[in-house]
């Protein structure tokens, strides 16, 4: 989840009632949104440069015909990779590593939805990090100390973005953007725990076959 984009300044945007940018009002309007795909071969720079890897989602294979519409930003929602399991393990089991137990679950995630200008990206694209559950051996496995599992590429994706956690920004240097990835990576963790009636019916849409 590498994307950095420049953003109009505070002083710039135009606010609602609540003082929210109405940028960001149309962006939460807009959601949940709800993707299929194929994971495909990124840049790999979430793994080597950051340490934080994601299963990036295929332009052509998306069943949406609005790519270039997706609203930019960072999301938090839910995703799987695979096909659905018939039975996963149960919460207090610990995962052991191998080639296909990653496949199927459902995971907690933090979404990047944009054009990484800080690497000169043309394309948009939509870069989920799946968040490994806390007795998962690679929950904290990578540079950085987040989640990885495997590689996923030609594997059917399920992506719900459930909620908007904040604009994509500048930062200076890789430290800060790390930072405000964990950042991102804590908050999605703890929104995806929520028991409305919407976080519960997207987990059971990902779920589903």
């Amino acid at each position: 989840m590498t994307s950095e984009e420049e953003t109009d300044s505070p002083q710039t945007q135009q606010h609602d009632d609540n003082g929210d940018s109405t940028e960001n009002t149309t962006k939460r309007m807009m959601l949940p949104i709800r993707l299929i795909s194929t994971v495909v071969r990124g840049f790999g720079r979430g793994s080597s440069d950051l340490g934080i890897p994601t299963a990036n989602l295929s332009r052509e294979a998306c069943n949406t015909d609005n790519f270039d519409d997706l609203p930019c930003g960072i999301y938090w929602g839910f995703c799987r990779i695979g096909e659905p399991q018939s039975e996963s393990p149960t919460a207090t089991t610990a995962v052991t590593a191998s080639d296909d137990v990653y496949l199927g679950k459902v995971y907690k995630t933090a979404v990047s939805i944009g054009y990484n200008p800080t690497y000169g990206n043309e394309k948009k694209t939509v870069e989920p990090h799946l968040i490994a559950s806390a007795t998962d051996e690679r929950r904290h496995a990578s540079s950085c100390g987040e989640t990885v599992l495997m590689d996923f590429y030609d594997q059917p994706i399920r992506l719900s973005v459930v909620g908007h956690l904040r604009p994509e920004l500048p930062f200076e240097g890789l430290d800060k953007l790390i930072e405000a990835i964990k950042n991102d990576i804590c908050d999605a963790e703890r929104l995806c725990d929520s028991t409305d009636d919407i976080t519960l019916g997207e987990n059971a849409w990902v779920s589903s076959s």
